[in-house]
C-alpha cells in the first residue's frame, strides 16, 4: 500500500510541479480533435458513397462509381488504421511533396478509414427508410439526390445514431496509434509521464480512467440525442 501511495505521489508531482498537465491537456486535445474530426469527414464521404450505392444501376456512370466506391470501401476496411498511417505519413506524402502535421495526417487517414465503415452503416439507415419515401419525392419532380438529401437521409441518421455513436467511441479509441507518425494524443502525454518517473503503472491507470469518462460522456449525449430525435415518433 505504502508503495502504491509513493507512486501516486511521484505521478502528481510530475503532472503538477513539473507540468505534466500540459503534455496531458495537449494529449486530450489532438485525441478529441482527430476524434471528431475524423467523424465529419468520414460522414461526409461515407454518405456520398451510400447515395451512390443505392442509385439505380441502369446507366454507365452509376455503375462505374458504385464500382470505384465499392474499391475504396474494400481498401480501406482491409487494412489497419497503422498501415494506412504509416503509409500516408512516410510513403504517399514524401512521394507528392506534401507536407502535414502528424495531427493533420491522422485526421485525414481517421476520416478516410471512417468514411469506410460509415458508408455501410448509412446504406443500411437509407435502405431501412420505406421506399414509398423515394417514390413519394420523385413523384412530386425532385431528382435523386434532392430526395435522398431532404427526405431519406435525415430518416436514416435517426435509425443509425446508435451505431455512428459507437462508430464515435470506435475512433476515440483508435487515435491510441497516432503516436506512429509523430502526433501526440493522451497515450504519448502519459507515456512521457512514465518515462519521467520510471514508473508506468499510475499514469497509465489513470489514462484507462480517462477514456472510460469520455466513452461514458459519449454514449450519454448519444442518449440525450436519440431521445430528442425520437419524441415527434409515434411509436413511443
Amino acid at each position: 500500500m505504502a508503495n502504491f501511495d509513493r507512486k501516486i505521489e511521484n505521478f502528481i508531482e510530475i503532472l503538477i510541479n513539473q507540468n505534466g498537465y500540459v503534455k496531458v491537456l495537449e494529449g486530450l486535445q489532438n485525441t478529441l480533435l482527430i476524434a471528431v474530426a475524423g467523424l465529419i469527414i468520414g460522414t461526409i464521404i461515407g454518405t456520398v458513397i451510400a447515395s451512390v450505392r443505392v442509385m439505380p444501376k441502369y446507366k454507365t456512370l452509376p455503375r462505374v462509381l458504385n464500382g470505384i466506391c465499392s474499391f475504396y470501401v474494400g481498401l480501406f476496411r482491409g487494412t489497419p488504421i497503422v498501415v494506412q498511417l504509416l503509409v500516408f505519413y512516410y510513403v504517399l506524402l514524401p512521394l507528392i511533396g506534401f507536407r502535414m502535421t502528424g495531427v493533420e495526417v491522422s485526421i485525414l487517414v481517421f476520416g478516410l478509414n471512417s468514411g469506410a465503415y460509415i458508408s455501410e452503416i448509412m446504406r443500411a439507415g437509407i435502405l431501412s427508410v420505406d421506399s414509398g419515401q423515394m417514390e413519394a419525392g420523385r413523384a412530386v419532380g425532385l431528382s435523386f439526390f434532392t430526395t435522398m438529401i431532404k427526405i431519406v437521409i435525415p430518416q436514416a441518421v435517426k435509425n443509425i445514431l446508435p451505431t455512428l455513436g459507437n462508430e464515435f467511441i470506435a475512433l476515440i479509441k483508435e487515435t491510441s496509434v497516432v503516436s506512429f507518425v509523430g502526433a501526440a494524443d493522451l497515450y504519448v502525454a502519459f507515456n512521457l509521464i512514465g518515462t519521467n518517473s520510471y514508473e508506468f503503472m499510475v499514469p497509465y491507470l489513470v489514462m484507462a480512467i480517462i477514456y472510460v469518462v469520455i466513452v461514458l460522456l459519449i454514449s450519454l449525449g448519444i442518449k440525450m440525442m436519440e431521445r430528442s430525435l425520437r419524441k415527434s415518433d409515434r411509436r413511443n
